[in-house]
């Protein structure tokens, strides 16, 4: 089973916990440094030989064009984490002040231009910042699938106070769009989907309760894992920022502990990019489809009654989503250099 690793690549400063202790006008102040810590990430993937997807954040890579380069040069997946690491917000209608669609629009066409202009090819993956796409910002789903992206992975199934749609589907599925949504990583522990997807709760939660909700959903419910990471995560000497008890914790607890703790898991998992994690959920004999437009997608084998009643509920209740049925598309696998072993065993 290929999981999927994915890496965020943004500066520690940009986390929205401290948007209000540091302005964006003070951001060029502060020296930059994730540049020498996904340098690093890149350094433990090519050592197992694992290729991975990073969703960029266009103000890093404007900044970084090397970077960027670098990252697609060692055959891994970029992806597009927005421009200015801002949430997406209001409800997409277009009257005035609580319309965030022209900010999102111009935000996401910056990003996606700037990347693409460095890799000499399309971007197809998306990341909201903060995973912002929640109930009331679904519309952006539509935004991206006519910018000409063809997955997401913002929408993060769980109860969280600053994100989350608890009862969204666990697993990729489609959107009414063409769009593919792929969630982060979740587990089902007593009635309720808690997150084994990284970041955070990686760094808070002991390491063996990680390795057991993945190996849950691989093994008993026989679906793959999106992993995620931010290189700050393992940068233990980042400057430190003013912020609350609770930000502080999230934020910078065990960063010392972090990349020793990834390269265990890696150890132990099969991990690809989101492309290769994809393929292997699609038949055989799937449809090519073009690496510019959102691929056909089939349904997937139902899964249990509970899982499908929720995702019934929140399909139901949400017009743009018509289903849980997925088909990956081969054209989201880097296209470019010959296969690499996958890390793990």
């Amino acid at each position: 089973m290929t999981n999927a690793l994915t890496i965020d690549v943004e500066e520690y400063f940009h986390a929205t916990a401290f948007s209000s202790a540091v302005p964006p006008e003070r951001l060029a102040d502060l020296p930059m440094r994730a540049g020498e810590a996904t340098r690093r990430l890149l350094d433990l993937l090519a050592s197992r030989g694992i290729r991975a997807t990073f969703f960029v954040l266009g103000w890093v890579a404007e900044r970084d064009p090397g970077l960027v380069r670098a990252i697609r040069e060692a055959g891994h997946e970029v992806a597009s984490h927005g421009y200015g690491h801002r949430p997406i917000r209001g409800d997409g209608r277009g009257d005035g002040r609580k319309d965030g669609r022209k900010e999102f629009i111009e935000d996401t066409d910056r990003s996606k231009k700037l990347i693409e202009d460095l890799i000499g090819e399309p971007v197809k993956g998306y990341r909201a910042t903060t995973f912002s796409i929640v109930r009331e910002t679904l519309w952006a789903l539509d935004v991206l699938a006519e910018m000409g992206f063809a997955y997401d992975s913002s929408i993060f199934p769980i109860r969280h106070d600053r994100y989350g749609i608890p009862d969204a589907p666990r697993f990729p599925h489609r959107h009414s769009s063409g769009l593919i949504e792929v969630p982060p990583g979740t587990a089902r522990v007593l009635g309720q989907n808690v997150p084994i997807a990284g970041g955070g709760y990686f760094r808070l939660f002991p390491p063996s309760f990680t390795r057991w909700g993945i190996r849950r959903v691989n093994e008993k419910e026989k679906m793959p894992v999106v992993f995620y990471v931010h290189p700050w995560e393992v940068d233990p000497d980042q400057p430190r920022l003013p912020a609350g008890r609770l930000t502080r914790i999230r934020h910078y607890r065990n960063l010392d502990r972090t990349e020793e703790r990834l390269s265990d898991l890696l150890e132990t998992f099969r991990f690809g990019t989101i492309g290769e994690m994809l393929e292997q959920l699609a038949p055989q004999s799937m449809e090519p489809c073009s690496s510019l437009r959102p691929p056909h997608l089939d349904p997937l084998p139902p899964g249990g009654g509970e899982e499908r009643k929720r995702e019934a509920s929140y399909i139901s209740s949400l017009s743009p989503v018509t289903g849980e049925s997925m088909e990956p598309c081969s054209s989201l696998r880097p296209p470019h250099l010959d296969p690499l072993p996958l890390g793990g065993g």
